[in-house]
Parts: structure tokens; C-alpha cells; sequence
């Protein structure tokens, strides 16, 4: 079944590929955490909830009867963007026949990205899940001044340190807010190295930039798909809701939720 409605829409299949390769080639340009997150799926466009197990995961047996214990349900939200087409540059581009500008394409592209990455970083509250920042019984450090002198490479080193003393060991990734970025791009004068690129070998360069998600943030995880992952119902597509006005509405949506499978494999630094 056509659930998103792409057979309804009057527009080509030319200009269908140009939409879809607008969106995704946007999406995952600016998407910060599906580059050192596993994805899990796509589960499909009917998934609602996806099981998280962590290590305690078992079968409790009483009564002739049998429940996994170690196992709890989180729900798919879904996510969304919307962006127009205008009839009159569809008639224009049958007319001329050169390309439409799908300009506001891309720029929903990019705020689904943002909106995937807030919900990974931040969790929703509304549905009761948790993000990256936020995790129950993630390890906190109070972190010195990554403006100056040496506090980041040593902060980020002591939190490497705590995560392979508990057997976390994989892929490190650390993700900081832009401020703290740029905070980070200087020069060391003792070793001759930016501040950035020393903690870059500590990490196997895996520093991710975020989008303006606040001041100060920053947080490093074990990305191993044991800990955690992005569980994917219907990957990032883009829908036609019907024509209004004359002209064509689309909406990019995904159903996605970050599964923190062992918190303690965040480690979040604190102002």
C-alpha cells in the first residue's frame, strides 16, 4: 500500500528522484549522531515500539509460565518536517525545462536532521525517554576549562579511563556543542598540536561538532551496539499530503528511538 501517498502526487518520477536525492544527500550532511551510532532496521513503516534488553536480560519462570525479565518497550516516535512546492514553479520547469529550486526541500532536510539529533542528545520528556545528556545513571564529570591549558585532553582521557576500567571498550565518540569546538581549535605551544587534534588521536578522530544545541555541552560514549544504538521503523522518506492552495505539500518523516541499552556507557561532562 502507498502509505505516504507518492502515487497521488501530480509530479514526475524525474522530479521524485531529485526531491528524494535532495533530502537524504541534506539529511545525512548535517545528521551528527547516526555517524558513530549502529542503526538497528529499519524495522518498517508499522513499527510503534522496539524492546530495549540490557545484560539482565532472562526468562523468569513461576506457574507453569514464562516472562523475559531484563526488557522494557520504547515507543518509535515520529518525526517530522513539511515543505511546499509551488504550482506555479512546476509549470514553469514543464515550461523552460530547466530545474526547480528545492531549496525548501533541503532546508527541511536539515531541520530533520536537528530533530533527530535533539531527540538522540536530549531524549523527549513528553514520551518519557531519555537521551544522551539526560541518561539515568550515565557517569558525570565535572569538566575543567577547555578554554585553556590542558583540562579537556586530561577530562577526556579520565573519562576513556573510567569507561575501559569498566570493560567498555570500542568505538569512543565524543560530541561537543559548537562553542565548545571552537573552543578546542588552539594551539598547545608545549606540544605543538592543536587542543582538538590531541584528543582526536585519544578517540580515533571521532569528535562530532553538534548543531546549536546549547552552551558548554559535551558528552563521550562507547558506541558499541551493546550499550547502545538508533532503532529505525521507516528510515528518513519523504510523503505527499495533498494538494492545497495549488501547490504541493511534502513531509519528511522518519520513526526512530535511541536504545540505551547500559547507561554507564556515557560519560557527560559538566560545567
Amino acid at each position: 500500500m502507498d502509505y505516504l501517498a507518492r502515487n497521488d502526487a501530480p509530479i514526475s518520477a524525474e522530479l521524485w528522484q531529485q526531491i528524494d536525492a535532495t533530502v537524504i544527500n541534506n539529511a545525512k550532511q548535517h545528521m551528527v549522531c547516526r555517524r558513530f551510532l549502529n542503526i538497528y532496521g529499519p524495522l518498517g513503516a508499522g513499527a510503534s515500539y522496539v524492546a530495549v534488553d540490557t545484560a539482565a536480560k532472562d526468562e523468569e519462570y513461576a506457574e507453569n509460565m514464562a516472562r523475559v525479565t531484563g526488557r522494557r518497550l520504547v515507543e518509535l516516535p515520529q518525526l517530522y518536517q513539511d515543505f511546499n512546492i509551488l504550482w506555479r514553479d512546476i509549470a514553469e520547469a514543464d515550461k523552460t525545462g530547466y530545474p526547480i529550486d528545492l531549496s525548501a526541500a533541503a532546508a527541511a532536510a536539515q531541520r530533520s536532521a536537528k530533530q533527530e539529533d535533539d531527540l538522540i542528545l536530549f531524549g523527549n520528556k513528553e514520551l518519557g525517554v531519555e537521551g544522551l545528556l539526560n541518561a539515568e545513571g550515565s557517569f558525570k564529570i565535572k569538566r575543567g576549562d577547555w578554554s585553556t591549558g590542558e583540562d579537556a585532553f586530561k577530562d577526556v582521557a579520565h573519562a576513556i579511563a573510567y569507561l575501559s576500567s569498566h570493560s567498555m571498550l570500542g568505538r569512543y565518540a565524543l560530541v561537543v556543542s559548537p562553542d565548545v569546538y571552537l573552543e578546542l581549535q588552539r594551539l598547545q605551544p608545549n606540544v605543538g598540536l592543536l587542543e582538538i587534534d590531541r584528543i582526536k588521536k585519544l578517540v580515533n578522530d571521532r569528535v562530532y561538532p553538534a548543531g546549536p544545541f546549547g552552551l558548554g555541552k559535551a558528552v563521550l560514549v562507547c558506541a558499541e551496539p551493546q550499550y547502545m544504538d538508533l532503532a529505525v521503523g521507516m528510515d528518513l522518506t519523504v510523503g505527499y499530503l495533498g494538494q492545497a492552495d495549488f501547490n504541493h505539500p511534502f513531509r519528511i518523516t522518519e520513526t526512530v528511538a535511541l536504545r540505551i541499552k547500559n547507561p554507564a556507557a556515557i560519560v557527560v561532562f559538566e560545567k
